[in-house]
């Protein structure tokens, strides 16, 4: 079952898959930030080398360009709720961008998850619902916008609370995409990378693998051609975009762009005019 609504750049779905498949779930990457709620199921939750292990009641939260992946386990029915929306979706009302923080103010892949310990479920699965369901065009897009600020508030309130000892130490998969992340318009390759960190590159691929749900180039690729696509809609050339982002070769950066996004650059460089 599927309920999605989608206007502007303000996203919304509920999704149950009564038994799921593992394979039909991929790692990926959105240009938005994304409020994950998870209902039911037997589901961990991978997010830049970090495993979460998801409960009834529990809320993900994903910022642009941060990689992310359910990963199921068994074939329990899997209900959840999802949100995507632009980062800069409460600047009018908080220009100091405060109810962002959550999103931006930490480490990729770290304080991504909430409990019922931190937030009150109830609240937030019944802003969900009705955010998905009844009313017109009109009666949606305010309930969304008016609900969407209470579920930032609510998040924002709960991560200003989170001790600031939380993080763990690294592990060597945190510590893989990290690095990655760090060094993401340099020249890499698979060797080099493994050598760094003494695998061989099958190892490495392995590793990596495991933390994020996908390979290491294609989450490579995934994440220079978003970081592309931004510079593209602020106002960079396509040119420009591309030698930046750490692609060396401008027809395999073009060939790549639109399969992944399904336009050119050029094409969304005149939607953003």
């Amino acid at each position: 079952m599927l309920n999605e609504y989608c206007f502007g750049e303000i996203y919304i779905r509920h999704a149950v898959d009564e038994c799921p498949d593992n394979k039909g779930f991929s790692m990926h990457i959105h240009e938005q930030c994304e409020i994950y709620f998870f209902c039911s199921g037997n589901v961990e939750y991978l997010v830049e080398g970090s495993n979460y292990f998801l409960t009834e009641g529990t809320i993900m939260i994903m910022r642009p360009a941060e990689s992310h992946m359910p990963k199921i386990i068994g074939n329990s029915r899997y209900e959840r709720y999802a949100l995507n929306f632009p980062i800069s979706f409460a600047a009018s009302f908080d220009p100091e961008g405060r109810l962002m923080k959550p999103f931006i103010s930490r480490p990729l892949g770290k304080n991504n998850m909430y409990d019922t310990a931190e937030l009150d479920m109830k609240i937030v699965r019944r802003l969900f619902e009705e955010m998905s369901y009844g009313g017109d065009d009109y009666d949606k897009h305010l309930t969304i916008n008016t609900h969407l600020f209470i579920l930032l508030d609510m998040i924002s309130r709960a991560f200003n609370e989170k001790a600031a000892t939380e993080h763990k130490p690294q592990s060597v998969s945190e510590s893989i995409v990290m690095y990655v992340n760090s060094h993401l318009f340099e020249e890499l390759s698979i060797p080099k990378l493994a050598k760094h960190f003494y695998f061989s590159p099958s190892q490495f691929n392995r590793v990596f693998r495991q933390a994020t749900g996908a390979a290491p180039w294609e989450y490579i690729t995934k994440k220079r051609l978003t970081a592309a696509k931004e510079k593209i809609r602020n106002g960079h050339s396509a040119q420009n975009a591309c030698e930046a982002c750490g692609f060396k070769d401008y027809s395999n950066f073009y060939r790549a762009y639109t399969k992944h996004f399904g336009c050119t650059p050029k094409e969304d460089s005149n939607n953003t005019n």
